[in-house]
């Protein structure tokens, strides 16, 4: 198996010509970490004449070795890059899938320039404009609406990544024992989730909502849809890393979108608009909405996907009330 190694650029070169994603005479100018991702390994690749990215999914998340991983999961978000290139609409909100090699695990994609993603709303000192929420909505409807299935069936149903997902949202941060220290982020965050881990009936609810989360739906979602799948670029917010894409419950996709407005003190008036610009709001259903919303506060307060969140303990422990409230109501 062919391993993607930023200190092996002739090795990779070769690699590139046999996949003929590489011209004969091209050769690898400057290789680099396009952005601090997680769960792959991602590199920028530089030649004389263009750049584009290349990614690669192994047996476990590459930030975390320790934690295993489905090996073959890039060829899912390759699969969801080639379904969606038939809608002009969502296709110009995201990189072009340029080549998959399903052997080696690994995606070629259209590099979308040197540019940062939306993490920085979590310094909590700025506010998503009217003109970057639109353009958020935008790619939701057209996402949910464009692939829209009548019948329910098998495709991307992306299990074992859903499983690995299922349990960081609605099972570990709830386990009384994790063996996670929640001090180790911030003192004092420990003793404030036991309340929320010891709570059986926020539980009971929460379980219910991991079962819908795993259920089989006919829209079709990115699966992870937060600041840090934001990308600002000179074209408009371009939306990256559907690793997590799977056909299911549209109320997901929206319910971490709001949920990270919560999370980065947006203006009431950016969850409304939202809402009112949402294709179809009206239709949701608002219970599972607001439990998909709570879950994905508490995760990011109290599990292990820690957000760099420059929050008071004081401002959480109100943020995970309300999201108590959320789920529970």
């Amino acid at each position: 198996m062919f391993i993607l190694n930023a200190n092996e650029p002739e090795e990779l070169a070769t690699y590139l010509q046999h996949q003929q994603w590489f011209a004969a005479n091209e050769t690898i100018v400057s290789l680099s970490k396009p952005g601090e991702g997680n769960m792959n390994c991602v590199l920028r690749i530089e030649t004389e004449s263009r750049s584009f990215i290349v990614k690669q999914s192994r047996g476990y998340v590459e930030k975390y070795p320790q934690v295993l991983a489905p090996e073959a999961r890039v060829l899912t978000e390759g699969a969801f890059y080639k379904k969606i290139s038939s809608s002009e609409k969502v296709q110009r909100a995201m990189p072009k899938l340029l080549g998959i090699d399903a052997v080696n695990n690994l995606i070629a994609l259209e590099d979308l320039g040197k540019t940062n993603d939306y993490t920085v709303l979590y310094d909590l000192q700025q506010k998503l404009e009217v003109g970057e929420l639109q353009q958020l909505v935008n790619y939701l409807n057209g996402l949910h609406q464009s692939f829209q299935k009548t019948v329910v069936d098998d495709e991307l149903t992306n299990t074992e990544m859903r499983s690995l997902n299922y349990e960081h949202i609605f099972e570990y941060p709830f386990r009384e024992e994790n063996g996670f220290n929640l001090d180790s982020v911030q003192e004092g965050l420990q003793k404030l989730a036991l309340s929320y881990k010891k709570n059986s009936d926020l539980k009971q609810k929460i379980e219910r909502l991991g079962s819908l989360y795993l259920s089989k739906g006919k829209y079709l979602l990115q699966g992870d849809f937060y600041p840090g799948s934001w990308l600002k670029t000179n074209q408009g917010i371009k939306v990256i890393d559907p690793e997590f894409c799977f056909y299911g419950l549209r109320e997901f996709d929206l319910g971490v979108l709001l949920a990270h407005l919560y999370l980065t003190q947006q203006e009431e008036s950016a969850i409304d608009f939202v809402k009112e610009n949402y294709y179809s709001f009206a239709e949701l259903n608002t219970t599972i909405l607001n439990g998909f919303i709570g879950c994905e506060i508490m995760r990011r307060l109290i599990g292990l996907a820690q957000l760099p969140l420059k929050m008071d303990l004081k401002t959480k422990a109100t943020l995970l009330q309300f999201a108590e409230n959320l789920i529970l109501k």
